[in-house]
């Protein structure tokens, strides 16, 4: 592994250790890393989020995507395999530790009570995570919003699947694009 795998794998990992509650949080911080060091671009950040959506699994392999489109040494495959193992090598290793405490912990009120607390400040990391960097680099015109709200309706009150959304999002965006 090169110096620069090294440097991916600490901000990978460093990312990882920070997230609580859901990929989605991990959003800003991964946009952070890797956009302004000029690693991907930020419509190549957004586009690799975009198909982290469309498919199933956790949101965490959004990393592998960046690890292979990286503009840097230690890219594609050992890229991939770089940030994907140092985002997730956190989590197993904080399961690891806490395992053998963790039914004594959770009977402890001050633990409950701290869980409180971060699932809350978790929604907030949520909406900062809808609003930047997916709210600012997509929703531009009033057309944006619209396409925005009609496949959220779709989704949400008309239950229709994903992937279907996905794709009328997708040619949505292509009719627009044209405009």
């Amino acid at each position: 592994m090169t110096s620069q795998g090294f440097i991916v794998f600490d901000s990978f990992f460093r990312v990882g250790s920070l997230v609580f509650g859901g990929g989605h949080v991990v959003l800003p911080l991964l946009q952070a890393e890797v956009v302004p060091p000029g690693w991907v671009t930020n419509e190549e950040f957004v586009a690799g989020y975009g198909a982290a959506q469309a498919v199933p699994g956790p949101l965490f392999t959004f990393a592998a995507y960046l690890g292979a489109v990286m503009h840097q040494k230690s890219n594609g495959v050992a890229g991939a395999a770089i940030a994907l193992v140092a985002i997730f090598l956190p989590t197993f290793l904080m399961v690891v530790g806490a395992l053998p405490f963790l039914s004594a912990l959770r009977t402890r009120t001050g633990f409950q009570a701290a869980l409180r607390g971060i699932n809350a400040a978790v929604v907030g990391l949520l909406l900062a995570a809808l609003y930047h960097p997916v709210w600012t680099s997509s929703i531009r015109t009033s057309a944006d919003l619209a396409l925005a709200l009609v496949t959220f309706g779709l989704l949400a009150l008309w239950g229709v699947p994903a992937w279907l959304v996905v794709v009328i999002a997708a040619l949505g965006g292509a009719v627009l694009g044209a405009l």
